[in-house]
């Protein structure tokens, strides 16, 4: 007999006890699930990092005898099965309050049920699949939407003079939500798709993909894959085929230009447009202090990402959560906190939760990469403000 997740956690507490804590100490638990090993480890590494850094600067602003207790797992990767059994074993073992981390669509998707059936509150810091947040009433996502960078993307590039793109993404689940998204803001702005292609995820060799798309001579490529090395990958081949020297622009949300990438591309990455929520180089002061407090913590040629970002933020509603609570984590209290959270003073920009999708709500700056000083930067030079996620819009019935 397959028992329910909740019978199994009151097994585990009656038999096992709490962790013990200090007498005079209340213990909040936190369980991480991220890639911390095999090729995506730096993106699971830029996530940690960020959701650390703001650990260890805001430890004094959590209530008097009250500690956090970070209970971190590896996925390994876009493992469904694997991260199940994690997020399993953190509240059924470890008795874990709060579930993040949230890096892979699929991992995401296969956690949300049981979040629910243990009313743990689930604070995803990176999966950007649109309908994610409607797997559970207690998913909050803290980081961005495939949506609100590529459909905004797709209606300013037909805006500004774009009329033929062809599209190259990673076949997964948030490469096809990004082509979708693209796709339906050009063309209902007027653009016209050339062509689509599809990448494997991890693919080693991107140009044999580029090469189709070059004999389709488009006016430029959007281009979508899951950042980190491959994003690289894919930037170097766009450069050795000649794509960027004929003519044919490169845009794309911010994973195919991660700002701790651009030292590895290179200058084949001037020119590069992007929209995302975040740049390192953003003219703000939230995000001069985090950048300064990112290189203290990890070296002066560490440069955080949009990953990292969501990290911090990700911590951010956690410690609010653990504030507004006194440490005692009620699962329906913690779902209207996190429905009304906001934070005027995100690296990002004002951010803030909509309580009707759970969905953040943010900036989206259109960027080019630039070299500023010597170094490769992701500029800055149109905002897009407080932008909902439009699939949520457009598809209100969807599951």
């Amino acid at each position: 007999m397959v028992r329910p997740l909740g019978a199994l956690l009151a097994l585990a507490l009656a038999a096992e006890g709490c962790a013990p804590a200090p007498a005079d100490t209340k213990a909040v638990r936190v369980g991480i699930i991220l890639t911390y090993s095999g090729p995506d480890a730096s993106i699971g590494e830029a996530i940690d990092r960020g959701a650390e850094l703001y650990r260890r600067l805001h430890a004094r602003e959590l209530p008097p005898g009250v500690e956090l207790q970070l209970v971190k797992r590896d996925e390994t990767g876009p493992s469904p099965d694997v991260a199940k059994r994690l997020a399993r074993e953190l509240v059924v073992r470890e008795q874990v309050q709060i579930l993040t981390g949230g890096q892979w669509t699929p991992n995401v998707s296969a956690i949300a049920p049981l979040a629910t059936e243990a009313s743990v509150p689930y604070v995803v810091m990176s999966s950007g699949t649109a309908s994610t947040t409607r797997l559970s009433p207690f998913l909050f996502r803290v980081a961005f939407t495939t949506w609100q960078h590529s459909y905004p993307l797709g209606q300013w590039a037909a805006r500004n003079g774009l009329r033929r793109v062809s599209t190259v993404v990673s076949d997964y689940a948030a490469g096809a939500d990004a082509e979708e998204a693209f796709v339906r803001g050009f063309t209902d702005a007027g653009g016209t798709i050339v062509s689509k292609v599809r990448a494997p995820l991890r693919t080693a060799d991107f140009v044999p993909f580029l090469e189709r798309v070059r004999r389709d001579r488009p006016q430029a490529v959007y281009g979508f894959n899951p950042g980190g090395p491959e994003a690289t990958r894919f930037i170097k081949a766009y450069h050795d085929l000649g794509l960027a020297a004929s003519g044919i622009a490169l845009i794309g949300p911010n994973a195919i230009v991660p700002d701790d990438e651009l030292a590895n591309m290179g200058e084949a990455a001037i020119g590069v447009i992007s929209a995302s929520h975040y740049s390192a180089a953003g003219d703000r002061p939230a995000n001069e202090t985090f950048v300064g407090e990112w290189k203290k913590a990890y070296g002066a040629e560490s440069v955080p990402n949009y990953f990292a970002v969501g990290g911090w933020d990700g911590m951010a509603a956690i410690f609010h959560l653990i504030r507004e609570q006194n440490g005692e984590i009620d699962p329906a209290r913690s779902r209207q906190l996190l429905a009304s959270w906001s934070n005027p003073d995100s690296p990002r920009g004002p951010m803030r939760i909509d309580p009707d999708s759970r969905d953040v709500i943010h900036n989206i700056y259109i960027r080019r990469v630039e070299k500023v000083g010597g170094e490769l930067r992701n500029v800055e030079f149109a905002t897009l403000p407080a932008v909902k996620d439009p699939w949520k819009e457009l598809h209100p019935d969807a599951p």
